[in-house]
């Protein structure tokens, strides 16, 4: 498969992951044969990238750090807990603590994959990937960085419901600073549920505090800001900004989010936790089409824990029709002198 720009998609062309609505309905399902109609629907929903089966990467496998069927019991859950609120009624912290759990499950055990954020995302699922995400990149920091698990269950809660203040709340109706802030709304609604650390409550509190003091709703700064919303804050700054809402700019490529995750470093986000942050992401996503240094395109079909930016790249060259193609792969591991020169999408 490919993941290309969604503005560089065919009529003919085979949709190589299925697309899912917030509440888990597909939208669009995987081997479709896209036509004009849908391509342009796309474009209406706000999805930006998606997967293109190509018969000369059919054998090229996406890890995921979490299942799909995982991925969708939380956002159920999500959207459970979030009606709730906005209709003024209570959630049940039991049923979400136990698909957070077994959220937790999976990414022990995949916590050796990178990072790829392949869900396709419209603007009616946004908010619950973009939370999605920002809990599970967090909680492989927290791994890396030798959290236990009651450590992990606290950093998860507080990342999947840190904008829950947000929720019923009109944006001219929130002030830039004190108790009408919504990470302050968000800390009182994780705070009066007992079955919640209130270590969660402070993540909703702190997560827009920045390590300047330059932050809000209370300008703190340095250790005075609690360890989880360090990490939760650069979380959701990286999936801001390779995926933002339609209206609220224009991504850039996971290489770029990171290079500007480590300007911003020692200013808006702790140093230590970016660090540690970029060890989990992959930079190059596996689907895409890079332009290396040798002058030569391929498409990344590989990824090495531990080098993210250093991945496996197969080139495809076709002289004389589909019965005289080449193949070979570089792996940039390998071929230290070889970089990726630019991302084509």
């Amino acid at each position: 498969m490919r993941y290309i720009d969604v503005n560089s998609v065919e009529p003919g062309q085979i949709l190589g992951r299925s697309i899912f609505s917030s509440n888990g309905t597909v939208l669009l399902a995987e081997n479709v044969q896209l036509t004009v109609y849908m391509i342009s629907t796309l474009k209406r929903v706000g999805v930006t990238m998606v997967y293109i089966k190509d018969p000369q990467f059919d054998d090229v496998e996406l890890e995921e750090v979490v299942s799909e069927e995982t991925k969708r019991a939380v956002m159920g859950k999500m959207i459970e807990t979030f009606d709730a609120i906005r209709s003024g009624k209570d959630f049940h912290t039991k049923q979400l603590s136990i698909t957070v759990d077994k959220l937790l499950e999976e990414i022990f055990e995949n916590k050796d994959v990178l990072v790829q954020l392949t869900d396709i995302r419209s603007d009616d699922n946004y908010h619950y990937v973009h939370a999605l995400n920002v809990c599970m990149m967090s909680v492989l920091v927290g791994l890396n960085c030798g959290f236990n698990a009651q450590q992990l269950k606290e950093l998860a809660i507080g990342a999947l419901l840190r904008d829950i203040g947000k929720i019923g709340l009109e944006p001219e109706e929130e002030a830039e600073s004190g108790k009408k802030h919504h990470t302050w709304r968000g800390f009182e609604i994780i705070k009066s549920k007992h079955e919640f650390s209130l270590m969660s409550a402070h993540v909703a509190l702190q997560h827009h505090e920045r390590v300047d003091g330059k932050g809000l709703p209370r300008g703190i700064d340095g250790d005075t800001i609690h360890p989880y919303a360090k990490i939760v804050a650069i979380a959701n700054a990286y999936d801001n900004m390779v995926a933002p809402r339609s209206s609220s700019g224009k991504p850039i490529m996971p290489h770029e989010a990171c290079e500007r995750l480590m300007a911003m470093a020692g200013n808006e986000l702790d140093r230590d936790y970016v660090i540690e942050f970029l060890k989990i992401v992959s930079v190059y996503p596996t689907g895409i089409t890079v332009q290396l240094t040798t002058r030569e395109t391929g498409v990344i079909v590989g990824q090495h824990r531990g080098l993210p930016s250093r991945p496996i790249v197969r080139i495809v060259r076709v002289d004389g029709g589909m019965n005289d193609m080449q193949v070979k792969e570089i792996d940039l591991a390998r071929n230290p002198t070889i970089f990726i020169d630019k991302v084509i999408n």
